[in-house]
């Protein structure tokens, strides 16, 4: 029998590895013919949108709190392998078609999107190693060279950490940076600042599930102006040299007729109320970037708020878009958010994460590249982010080493590409309009 072509998949594997929260996740190992080689570890999210694909896990109290996931380790080892081995790895989209044609639901719900996405990654880093070429290019082409501005989280709330806070995610923007490097610089002597604030002031510096801080603070406004102190202690200009974004994460606020700060005043507020609150937070506070700041049910409410914010700061949709090609189209007819959040995991497969960056770049919405809180050492995102060139993404904060790991990723592929990167910084970071 004649020996197959390089580039064909002769061994695929799983395993069940730990996130960064010490739970259960699943690790995908596919090997070559040639000995070229992948991995890969999916993450996992805290704070999920209802319509995202299905993390399969075992529901088996007697292990990990029934956070188990050998079921998905089973499907891939069982299942997925004797499917795939054979065929050539770098068919991306023939093979996530194949995966998910084996699993035959709309939401990946039967093998775990778990499974399906270890493996996918695993191809991608495989089939990259095969045609010796780095990850983001593999992705991206010959052309691809976008660093993106970081986006720190400093400060934690919400789901992310257990203190008085509403909102999920504070975050710091050094967009006035020449480059990835300067900026990481900027941020990380910020968020240093910012530890010697809390901590001169009396408040803790525990860290939440992100690496940002998570004190018991008066009201989420106090979270705002520690920030911004920060920003002029680490001798930066708020609003100049670095900005602000906030992840409110609304859905986990959402309440019988409105939303309900539940951790701070407790008030219920309509969507029209929210939506006041987010335009007086823009008139007072550098703010660039509002992700979630409606529920995902909440449509209507999306609508309004776009109509009357969206030629001043940039809507991202997370829970409501979930990287879904289909919600998304449906956000671009109702003129709904002009960003949406990529998260790979939320949708299951490299190729329709793919597919969802372009059909935003096609109606000039934003794309905003996202870990998960729980995470792992696996940079896959970093590569991500230069190969689709979104100008900017959130992979936690200055500290906790699944978070820098991506950051030491994007300090890797900035200077193997030397005078070819370009950043997407010095002005450039602005919002699309829907």
């Amino acid at each position: 029998m004649p020996a197959q072509p390089a580039c064909h998949i002769s061994s695929l594997f799983a395993l069940e590895v730990l996130d960064s929260r010490g739970n259960p996740t699943v690790e995908a190992c596919v090997t070559l013919n040639d000995g070229s080689s992948g991995r890969a570890i999916v993450p996992s999210g805290a704070s999920t949108g209802c319509r995202e694909a299905v993390e399969l896990r075992d529901d088996d109290p007697a292990r990990y709190q029934g956070r188990g996931v050998l079921k998905a380790v089973a499907n891939i080892n069982d299942l997925i392998a004797p499917a795939l081995i054979g065929q050539r790895a770098d068919e991306q989209r023939r093979l996530d078609r194949l995966m998910c044609e084996l699993d035959g639901t709309d939401s990946k719900s039967q093998l775990g999107a778990n499974a399906i996405l270890a493996v996918s990654m695993a191809l991608t880093r495989a089939a990259a190693s095969h045609h010796h070429q780095p990850l983001y290019r593999y992705l991206g082409g010959s052309n691809a060279h976008l660093l993106p501005v970081p986006c720190l989280n400093v400060i934690n709330g919400g789901r992310h950490a257990s203190n008085n806070l509403d909102i999920q995610e504070f975050k710091i923007v050094p967009h006035q940076a020449s480059s990835f490097a300067e900026a990481i610089r900027m941020g990380e002597e910020t968020f240093h600042a910012l530890k010697t604030l809390l901590a001169d002031s009396g408040l803790g510096t525990g860290i939440g599930d992100e690496g940002g801080f998570a004190p018991m603070l008066t009201s989420n406004e106090q979270a705002v102006e520690l920030i911004l102190q920060a920003i002029e202690a680490a001798g930066y200009r708020p609003g100049e040299d670095i900005s602000l974004a906030l992840d409110p994460a609304a859905s986990e606020m959402a309440d019988t007729g409105g939303y309900r700060f539940s951790h701070s005043d407790n008030a219920l507020r309509s969507a029209d109320e929210m939506i006041e609150l987010w335009q007086a937070w823009l008139d007072r506070y550098p703010i660039l970037l509002l992700e979630d700041p409606l529920g995902e049910e909440d449509w209507a409410g999306w609508e309004t708020l776009t109509r009357q914010l969206a030629g001043r700061v940039e809507l991202v949709g997370d829970d409501l878009l979930c990287t879904n090609p289909e919600l998304l189209q449906r956000a671009i007819d109702r003129g709904v958010a002009n960003s949406v959040l990529i998260k790979p995991n939320q949708i299951g497969t490299v190729t329709e994460t793919l597919d969802c960056v372009a059909l935003a770049n096609r109606h000039g919405y934003g794309c905003y590249l996202s870990h998960r809180s729980g995470d792992s050492e696996d940079t896959f995102i970093a590569d991500l982010a230069v190969a689709i060139g979104c100008g900017h993404m959130k992979t936690g904060s200055g500290c906790r080493s699944e978070r820098v790991a991506k950051f030491n990723q994007l300090l890797r592929i900035e200077h193997e590409l030397g005078s070819q990167a370009s950043f997407a910084g010095r002005g450039t970071f602005r919002t699309r309009s829907a």
